[in-house]
């Protein structure tokens, strides 16, 4: 091939279910224990890409850096930076994949300039927020309810956990005595997670007093942690509702999810001392570089204090 223009695509017509540029690849990942709304994104990005690819009688094999970049421009119509990086992602692990099969010889996004990620510092609740958050959820009806929120909210504080983690934890995986939940997170990856006392004691309760109210209501009993109102086992859509309405209660920020809860885990630590490197472990964070954006909030929360703090930081003070 000389400069890879206009050479015939291996598939007319765009790409298709059974397209063999696609199939190879999408087997691979499915080696890789991506989730399947992963996967899907994967293969949705890369048949996109092929077919215009087609259209444009390009050689996917070895495309032009201007066709690349005419590419880049087009995603970019209407999208945000972190979905264009998201998407350009996904084609380099297809390149790569492609180069250790020796189809394509060298990953052509690899040079290519990608738009700057924008960088969003994540919500943080105050300690102070937190606890009303708590209280409020305790406060709830019916009584079985309030223990399942309470502790809820406790173990995805006082763990940092992501709600999809909390949502499919076992009984089998909680260990109260030592104050450990075993976990499954991103990529299937097990961790055990950390928590205080404050969360031993609010399920203590909720096992003692709430879960067995909810589980004599179910059909068929069920062995994870948190049930519903019928004694189901919660699901993360039935959570995020439920704890959006506390939130609402609770009076906190419009912002508010379940991931500010771990958020807030992580800042909180960070602001008492915690080595970076323990936060990104606690958090099952692969990449310090992840973590890493706590620390700029931390620097912000401190900015702040300073600034409402200290009498020659704000304007016109001292003299």
């Amino acid at each position: 091939m000389s400069g890879g223009r206009r050479a015939a695509p291996a598939t007319r017509g765009g790409a298709s279910a059974s397209d063999p540029r696609v199939d190879p690849f999408m087997q691979h990942l499915a080696a890789r224990t991506l989730s399947a709304a992963t996967s899907r994104s994967y293969r949705t990005v890369v048949e996109r890409y092929l077919a215009w690819c087609d259209s444009e009688g390009i050689d996917w094999r070895q495309p032009e850096r201007t066709d690349l970049r005419r590419y880049v421009a087009r995603l970019g119509d209407g999208a945000q930076r972190s979905t264009v990086q998201q998407r350009l992602a996904a084609l380099g692990t297809f390149y790569r994949f492609w180069v250790r099969q020796g189809s394509v010889p060298k990953d052509p996004l690899h040079a290519l300039a990608r738009p700057q990620r924008e960088r969003h510092l994540p919500d943080v609740l105050s300690a102070e927020q937190v606890t009303r958050l708590i209280e409020t959820a305790a406060a709830g009806e019916p009584v079985a309810l309030a223990l399942r929120d309470t502790a809820l909210i406790e173990l995805l504080y006082g763990a940092g956990l992501r709600i999809a983690e909390v949502v499919s934890i076992r009984l089998r995986d909680l260990e109260l005595s030592r104050g450990e939940v075993r976990v499954t997170g991103k990529g299937e990856k097990e961790r055990v997670a950390l928590f205080g006392a404050p969360c031993v004691r609010a399920l203590q309760q909720y096992l003692a007093e709430g879960r067995p109210q909810l589980l004599a209501l179910a059909v068929t009993p069920a062995d994870a942690l948190f049930l519903n109102k019928i004694g189901a086992p919660l699901g993360e859509r039935g959570a995020r509702a439920r704890l959006d309405a506390t939130a609402k209660r609770a009076g906190l920020p419009t912002g508010f999810h379940p991931h500010t809860l771990r958020h807030s885990f992580a800042t909180h630590l960070l602001d008492g001392g915690a080595d970076l490197r323990v936060v990104q472990e606690l958090l099952g964070h692969e990449s310090l570089g992840t973590t890493q954006v706590y620390t700029h909030v931390s620097t912000t929360r401190l900015r702040n204090l300073y600034t409402s703090a200290h009498p020659r930081a704000r304007r016109g003070g001292g003299s």
